[in-house]
């Protein structure tokens, strides 16, 4: 009994493994089979959203990039008095730092430009740049192709 004191531990009477001792602890197959189906619904449901906000994300930079090229080229069109034929024309005037990458095609050379009609442009010698669209066949999620924003 003076063992016992010593050491300062209770006695192991209420503990699980003097209570079966042939008996092994740990998961059994049916508890590790529930846990897994919870981690695989749950990252089905995270997988779908994932992509979703990653395409959202992509199609806030086209917007944005899209607005910034439009009106670089109105600023352009207005301080010139003629369009641009280029969007490198943009950059070497210092209306952009470089072209931006389109994001759904992932190139910066990829933009479809619709250029001005001759009648109609302002230098009517030169007509240039008027718009500008992603060069993407693929599809927004409002439904509407990228090449029509």
């Amino acid at each position: 009994m003076e063992q016992h004191m010593q050491s300062g531990s209770p006695p192991l009477s209420g503990n699980r493994a003097t209570a079966a001792p042939g008996r092994r602890r740990g998961f059994t197959f049916v508890e590790l089979m529930v846990v897994i189906s919870i981690i695989v619904i749950l990252i089905s449901i995270a997988i779908p959203i994932y992509n979703r906000t990653i395409i959202r994300t992509k199609e806030s930079v086209l917007r944005n990039n899209l607005f910034t090229l439009r009106t670089s080229i109105d600023n352009y069109t207005y301080d010139k008095q003629k369009a641009p034929q280029a969007l490198q024309d943009l950059v070497t005037e210092g209306y952009l730092r470089a072209v931006p990458i389109d994001p759904m095609t992932g190139s910066s050379d990829s933009w479809k430009l619709t250029m001005e009609d001759a009648s109609q442009s302002v230098s009517q010698s030169e007509p240039g740049i008027f718009d500008v669209k992603s060069g993407s066949d693929k599809m927004g999620l409002d439904g509407t192709p990228y090449s029509d924003w």
